[in-house]
């Protein structure tokens, strides 16, 4: 079963999923044991098939840390919290969680996009 560690204590994935914002971007943590990155691949490319379809999913990536890193970060965009939350509390999501290897730890944070003048534009 995938364990889930909060990126941030004082507001962890469970309190972030009831707010109504929009758009939204998933980064997930990923640390794993240099063993299991196969199984971490494979449970990951199936649960991001499944996302795939749902909807208010728009895109995902998986990055992979650099110097034999076990650290993967993916990173996914949702049109809503509300469209996430319905996809991440699915039964089939949740039950797909088992196929993760024991050594790997998840740590799921939404963020929103900001703007920041002559650096960057958010939504």
């Amino acid at each position: 079963m995938l364990q889930l560690k909060p990126l941030d204590d004082q507001v962890p994935i469970f309190r972030q999923l009831n707010a109504d914002v929009s758009p939204v971007i998933l980064v997930n943590i990923f640390t794993v044991a240099e063993s299991d990155v196969p199984a971490l691949l494979k449970a990951w490319a199936d649960d991001a098939n499944w996302m795939k379809p749902q909807p208010g999913y728009i895109s995902t990536h998986l990055h992979h840390g650099i110097a034999g890193s076990a650290v993967f970060m993916n990173y996914a965009i949702w049109e809503s919290v509300a469209l996430f939350r319905a996809a991440f509390n699915h039964p089939e999501f949740k039950n797909a969680l088992a196929h993760y290897p024991p050594s790997a730890v998840a740590s799921p944070h939404l963020f929103s996009r900001l703007t920041v003048p002559a650096l960057c534009v958010g939504p």
